[in-house]
C-alpha cells in the first residue's frame, strides 16, 4: 500500500528540516554551502516557534519540545540585535544613507526623492553604472563633494557628501579589482575615515572565496586607519556567518545595528526571506544614534540609514 501524505507527516517533515538546518548552520565555516543557509536565523526562529505551538496544540510533546529548543537556539542569534548600551549624548551627529541601487534599475527619480526626504550628510551608492552616474549628477547641487567610479555590471560605486572631504579616492580590491571608496573628512576637528565596498555574492566556492578575499582586503584598510572609522556596504553576508565575525575581529569595528534590530535589506521581491546583508560598521570612538531602513527605491535592496555621532 502506498504511503499517504498527511498533515501531521508534513508538519513532522517541516520540524525535522527546521531543527536540522538550525543545528548545521551553527558550523557555517565548514563549507560555503552551509554558510548560504546560515543567513536565515530570523526565519528559522519564527518557523520553529510556530511549529512548536502547532505541535503543542496537537499534544506532541517530543516535537513541541525539540522545536522550542530550536526556537531558543535561533533566538540566541537574533534577539541580541535588539539590545545595546545607551548611545552617547554629546558630539556632532552625522547622517549616512547607504543604498545598493541595483544596476539594472531605472528608478533614478525614486532614489533622488529618498535622498531629498532623508537629507543625509553623506550618501554611498553601490551598483553604479554609467547611466546611474549620469542620473545622480543631480545630487551634486546639494552635495559639493562627490566621487564616482561607475562600472558596467554590479560593482560601480559613488559617494556624495555635504561634509568637506580632505581626500577621496578608490582602490581596486582583490581578487577582481572591484572598487572600494576610501575618504577622509574632518568633523568637528576630528579626522574621520569613511570606507564603502561591495564584494561579490558568495555563490559557489569561487564566489565564497572571492568575497572573503575582498573582505580581508577591506579589513586591512580599516585596521590601518587611526581615529574614527565608518565602513558601509553591501557586504553580501550576514552577521551570523563566520566570515562576518572575522571581519569584525580583524578590524576592531562593531556593527551599528546593535540595539536597532535585524533590519533585513535584501531581497525586496521576497519579503518573507529578507536578510541583512547591507551593513554599517563603526569604530569604538563613534557613537550610534539611529539605524533604520529607508523606503523602497526600485532596487532589490532597501536603503540603510545610519546616524552616528562624533
Amino acid at each position: 500500500m502506498r504511503g499517504r501524505v498527511t498533515l501531521i507527516g508534513l508538519l513532522q517533515a517541516a520540524a525535522t528540516l527546521t531543527v536540522s538546518v538550525s543545528l548545521v548552520t551553527a558550523f557555517d565555516s565548514l563549507h560555503h554551502m552551509i554558510e548560504l543557509f546560515s543567513h536565515f536565523r530570523l526565519q528559522y526562529m519564527v518557523a520553529a516557534g510556530l511549529l512548536a505551538v502547532g505541535f503543542a496544540v496537537l499534544r506532541s510533546r517530543y516535537y513541541a519540545g525539540l522545536l522550542a529548543l530550536a526556537a531558543m537556539m535561533n533566538a540566541a542569534f537574533v534577539l541580541p540585535w535588539y539590545f545595546a548600551d545607551a548611545a552617547t549624548t554629546s558630539g556632532t551627529p552625522l547622517k549616512i544613507l547607504h543604498a545598493n541601487v541595483h544596476s539594472s534599475s531605472i528608478s533614478y527619480e525614486r532614489l533622488i526623492e529618498v535622498v531629498g526626504e532623508e537629507s543625509p550628510d553623506i550618501v554611498f551608492l553601490q551598483e553604479v553604472t554609467g547611466a546611474w552616474a549620469a542620473a545622480t549628477r543631480a545630487l551634486a547641487s546639494g552635495y559639493a563633494f562627490h566621487y564616482a567610479e561607475p562600472r558596467e555590471g554590479n560593482f560601480g560605486i559613488a559617494m556624495f557628501s555635504r561634509i568637506p572631504l580632505d581626500s577621496v579616492t578608490h582602490v581596486d580590491s582583490p581578487p577582481f579589482g572591484n572598487p572600494t571608496i576610501v575618504a577622509q573628512a574632518n568633523v568637528s576637528g576630528r579626522a574621520l575615515t569613511l570606507i564603502s565596498t561591495h564584494p561579490v555574492p558568495p555563490l559557489g566556492k569561487t564566489g565564497y572565496t572571492s568575497r572573503n578575499i575582498q573582505l580581508e582586503h577591506v579589513a586591512d584598510l580599516a585596521a590601518g586607519t587611526s581615529g574614527p572609522t565608518v565602513l558601509v556596504g553591501d557586504l553580501n553576508t550576514t552577521a551570523w556567518s563566520q566570515s562576518y565575525r572575522s571581519l569584525l575581529e580583524d578590524t576592531g569595528l562593531r556593527d551599528a545595528r546593535h540595539g536597532f534590530g535585524v533590519l533585513p535589506t535584501w531581497p525586496t521581491f521576497m519579503p518573507f526571506a529578507m536578510i541583512p546583508i547591507d551593513h554599517a560598521l563603526v569604530s569604538s570612538d563613534v557613537g550610534v544614534l539611529d539605524v533604520r531602513l529607508g523606503r523602497r527605491i526600485g532596487s532589490d535592496h532597501l536603503p540603510l540609514v545610519v546616524t552616528v555621532q562624533l
